[in-house]
C-alpha cells in the first residue's frame, strides 16, 4: 500500500478500510489481492509484489539508505530494486555477511523487534585468551559499561576462531562481549538469521531474491 505501519493502523481505526466492500478495522486481517478488493476512501489499493532480498555483505559499505561519506550496502543493489528498502538489522562498516534487504515494515518489525529473540549467528576470528567465555556468554554476562547481555553462546574452535550465537542486536554485541572476556575480534561474519543461512554461492557485494523456500524460513523464524 505504500504506507508505514503507523499510517495504516490510523486508518483502520477511522474504519477508512475495506475488504470486498465490507468495512474492516483489523490489521490482522488476511487478504488474497488475486480474489479480494481492498479500497481506502473507496480507492482500490494496487498491490505491488514485496522485495526480500538477501546480501552477502562485503567490508568497508555501512548498513544505512544513503550517507554522505561512506557507500552505503544499497550502493550495492540494482538501482530497480532499490525503491523503499530497508535493512533487516544492521552490519558494522567491518562486518561482513548476510544482510537482509526488504520494502516489507512488518516483516522488519518482525525480525529485529527484541521479543522476538530472532537467532542471529556469526563467525570470528580474534586475538588473545578468553577467559571461561562459554559459560559466562551462557549465563549472559556484562558489558564494561554495565549492559547486560542476554544468555548467548560461544563455541569456540581452533586458536583464534569461535562461532557466536546471539538473540538480540546491541551496538557491537559480539566485539563487546568478546572483549569482556579479555579478547579482541579482528574479524566479523555473519552466517545466518533465524533458520536462513547466507548462500555459499553468493559473492561478497552481490545481491539477489530469496527463494520462495527461503522465504518460508525466514517467515518460520519470525512467527
Amino acid at each position: 500500500m505504500g504506507r508505514t505501519r503507523k499510517e495504516a493502523s490510523i486508518l483502520l481505526r477511522k474504519r477508512r478500510v475495506s475488504i470486498d466492500d465490507v468495512v474492516t478495522t483489523r490489521g490482522a486481517d488476511q487478504v488474497d489481492p488475486a480474489r479480494q478488493t481492498v479500497r481506502v476512501d473507496g480507492a482500490v489499493v494496487t498491490w505491488l509484489e514485496r522485495r526480500v532480498l538477501m546480501m552477502h555483505k562485503p567490508a568497508g559499505v555501512v548498513t544505512a539508505t544513503q550517507d554522505d561519506r561512506e557507500p552505503t550496502v544499497l550502493d550495492l543493489v540494482p538501482p530497480d530494486l532499490r525503491r523503499g528498502l530497508l535493512a533487516v538489522g544492521r552490519l558494522d562498516k567491518d562486518t561482513t555477511g548476510l544482510l537482509l534487504l526488504t520494502d516489507d515494515g512488518g516483516l522488519v518489525h518482525a525480525l529485529t523487534h527484541p521479543k522476538r529473540g530472532i537467532e542471529k549467528v556469526y563467525e570470528a576470528t580474534y586475538e588473545g585468551e578468553l577467559d571461561d567465555a562459554p559459560s559466562r556468554f551462557e549465563a549472559g554476562l556484562t558489558l564494561a559499561d554495565g549492559t547486560i547481555c542476554r544468555p548467548a553462546r560461544i563455541e569456540l574452535h581452533d586458536a583464534g576462531r569461535a562461532r557466536v550465537t546471539l538473540h538480540e542486536g546491541r551496538y557491537h554485541q559480539v566485539k563487546r562481549m568478546i572483549a569482556a572476556c579479555g579478547g579482541h575480534v579482528t574479524g566479523l561474519h555473519r552466517v545466518a538469521v533465524g533458520d536462513l543461512r547466507l548462500d555459499p554461492a553468493l559473492a561478497p557485494g552481490s545481491v539477489r531474491p530469496l527463494t520462495a523456500d527461503e522465504l518460508a524460513l525466514l517467515e518460520g523464524s519470525a512467527d
